[in-house]
């Protein structure tokens, strides 16, 4: 590899490669000299999309070869590890990002909308995690050195602000975080880094959301995100594990972990009542009228300003 951010030799995967954050992302990692292997799944963006993204490589004088399937499936993991070793003998990075959105509110939620979501986003992100672990695991067991394995998974901050549409889209990001952190502290010792971006980016899936695309400079142009993506695949990354970054524009924010909000101790260690948590509770619920509804507690609201500062 070319210096601490250079990724000459390198070889990536990146999944939902066909458009948004998926193309500019394998943009991106071509650019710093990494080659590709890029997959989506046949038809989503239009039967050529991802083969237009491997040529745009290609005429910038870069490598790319495509491997489309579902990456829920099980076997699309497998061939992506077949096609990287096939066309360059190795495999280095990981970039989790294909997704899909089928936004209900809770209530009207369907089966097969939660199951589907779940499935493309958490069971994708998962399957090319299993792996490429196992391979960089059994390749550092075989030269006795830690490898260089970057996983870079796309969460969101959904999993943060709980949106009252998006319940499956919500908890599968939550799981994407769990899964990333899960996997910086199980494979470390082996070379691999595991980190989690919540991009804010205006691409197809979320063009219902974020609206048209301003005249200008847009700051949540997938092109925004790419940038911190090549730097966490990269050598000097190496220092970086476990962590959830929020990006978008010029802005890299990262986020801290969960902390305890308040403990409650009974005074002779007994198991508490109803009744004695209903009186402690006083402190961080007061009461209000009857019928008004309190605040929904567990959602982190702290990153919605970080939009100001694009």
């Amino acid at each position: 590899m070319d210096g601490p951010y250079g990724l000459d030799g390198a070889v990536a995967v990146v999944t939902g490669a066909g458009a948004g954050l998926g193309r500019a992302e394998a943009l991106g990692l071509a650019a710093a000299g990494a080659r590709l292997v890029l997959n989506d799944l046949p038809g989503r963006c239009g039967t050529d999309a991802v083969e237009a993204v491997a040529a745009e490589i290609a005429a910038a004088g870069g490598e790319a070869v495509l491997c489309p399937g579902d990456i829920g499936e099980w076997t699309t993991a497998q061939a992506l590890l077949a096609a990287a070793l096939d066309a360059y003998g190795r495999l280095d990075v990981v970039v989790n990002n294909a997704g899909v959105l089928r936004d209900r509110m809770v209530f009207s939620l369907s089966e097969e909308d939660w199951d589907l979501v779940l499935r493309v986003h958490l069971r994708g992100h998962f399957v090319t995690t299993r792996i490429a672990t196992a391979y960089w695991r059994e390749r550092s067991k075989i030269t006795g050195a830690p490898v260089h394995g970057r996983i870079v998974n796309t969460s969101s901050e959904a999993f943060l602000l709980a949106p009252p549409g998006q319940a499956n889209y919500a908890a599968a990001k939550a799981g994407i975080v769990a899964l990333t952190a899960s996997t910086a502290r199980a494979c470390g010792r082996y070379g691999v880094r595991a980190n989690a971006i919540c991009p804010r980016a205006r691409t197809a899936m979320t063009a219902g959301l974020m609206g048209p695309a301003p005249d200008g400079a847009d700051p949540f142009a997938p092109e925004h995100v790419a940038p911190l993506v090549t730097y966490l695949a990269g050598p000097a990354a190496r220092r970086i594990n476990g962590e959830v970054f929020v990006v978008h524009g010029g802005l890299v924010a990262l986020m801290a972990p969960p902390t305890v909000r308040a403990s409650f101790r009974t005074d002779d260690g007994a198991s508490w009542t109803p009744a004695g948590l209903d009186g402690a509770f006083d402190k961080l619920f007061p009461r209000s009228d009857a019928g008004a509804e309190p605040p929904v507690g567990f959602v982190c609201e702290e990153t919605l300003p970080l939009a100001g500062d694009a």
